[in-house]
């Protein structure tokens, strides 16, 4: 149902979303003001947002909520500036939206609440509002926590990955663990038989998800992860360009290039 996640980009809960997007392949985008504005400067060109002709983020937060099914704004206490903005326009123009205040939800409801009002609004283009970093230092990764609680939580209701899950081995006992990325491919091609490689190479892009709710548990463990495997989650950080790279990003990265490694290798060879 949810096919593309945009926000202001905006540091904070708006950049969250984004990386969440990101991270599962969903489209993202969005407004933002002229010059790319944020408060810490011009966004990064690797976010596909497009730039108002006005610096004013009043506009580019009415334009955001325009071009969405939805709206949700999630944020710490009572709404104040942008975030406040932002309920009362989508209010106005009878706009769906969603406002969590996280100091009186847990996380996990907090994604409940936030499942239930995409598919009772049926949205497939979801806006994401919040404070900026400055406002609320812990913003982004309350909003990543939850964006992804959400998705796995979707994932539950339209899982296909029964045919996956079966074929993965146990994780046996290692006290040596990869230390590079081109390691870590060569294991899981060394561990998951054949029909599982095939699987994963034909596997849409779009439906990464699938491949990282099945496998997250696993690829944690055998790579080291659980072990502290700082090496390998350096390789990863450096590769994504993210110093705030988690495990779980890590996870993702990794699974990213060993798909991209099967649909070279196992597709070419199927063709063949």
């Amino acid at each position: 149902m949810l096919k593309k996640i945009i926000s202001g980009g905006q540091t904070g809960a708006d950049r969250a979303a984004l990386d969440v997007a990101i991270k599962f392949n969903i489209e993202h985008g969005g407004w933002l003001p002229k010059g790319r504005k944020t408060e810490k400067g011009p966004l990064p060109a690797k976010y596909q947002l497009n730039e108002m002709d006005t610096a004013d983020y009043k506009a580019r937060t009415e334009q955001n909520i325009l071009d969405s099914h939805g709206t949700v704004i999630i944020s710490r206490g009572r709404l104040t500036g942008g975030s406040k903005l932002t309920q009362s326009f989508a209010e106005f123009i009878d706009r769906p939206n969603c406002y969590i205040d996280l100091l009186n939800t847990e996380e996990f409801e907090a994604s409940m609440i936030l499942k239930s009002f995409i598919m009772e609004n049926n949205i497939q283009t979801l806006n994401v509002a919040g404070p900026r970093l400055s406002h609320h230092p812990g913003i982004y990764m309350d909003v990543k926590t939850v964006l992804e609680i959400m998705l796995y939580l979707l994932f539950l209701d339209t899982r296909k990955d029964r045919g996956l899950k079966k074929y993965i081995p146990s994780c046996p006992v290692k006290e040596d663990f990869p230390q590079t990325l081109e390691e870590s491919i060569g294991l899981l091609c060394d561990d998951l038989p054949l029909k599982t490689r095939i699987f994963i190479a034909k596997l849409e892009r779009d439906n990464i998800h699938m491949l990282y709710f099945t496998l997250l548990e696993y690829v944690r463990q055998r790579v080291g992860f659980d072990r502290g495997n700082q090496s390998l989650l350096k390789e990863c950080s450096i590769k994504m360009k993210d110093d705030k790279c988690t495990i779980e990003d890590a996870v993702m990265e990794i699974l990213k290039q060993f798909k991209q490694y099967l649909e070279t290798d196992h597709l070419l060879r199927m063709i063949k």
